[in-house]
């Protein structure tokens, strides 16, 4: 990683949320990635750095995409949902991740 420090405050805040749809679930099959909601000022190495701390698993690598908000009409009020990113998150050979293990 670059000159800064990556503090664990920051790091338990990056990952905001798993993606659970049906198409991450079919990525998650198909290609072994993970889809999370994250922060939009998120960088890889500070996502990778936060799913092998808040999971315990070792990431291979990590993709993002910035997601555009959709614009959305109620009567004659146009409005707008935010931007937000979301992070493929690639895990080693061995590694999983159970989100239903809490139930």
């Amino acid at each position: 990683m670059s000159t800064t420090i990556l503090n664990q405050d920051r790091l338990l805040q990056v990952i905001l949320a798993p993606q659970i749809t049906e198409k991450a679930t079919h990525v998650a099959d198909k290609h072994q990635q993970i889809a999370f909601k994250v922060r939009t000022d998120a960088t890889k190495p500070e996502i990778k750095a936060a799913v092998e701390l808040v999971f315990k698993v070792e990431v291979d690598g990590v993709t993002v995409a910035n997601v555009k908000g959709k614009t959305k009409r109620a009567g004659r009020i146009m409005g707008r949902r935010k931007d937000w990113k979301k992070a493929y998150v690639s895990l080693k050979p061995g590694q999983e991740i159970n989100f239903a293990a809490g139930e």
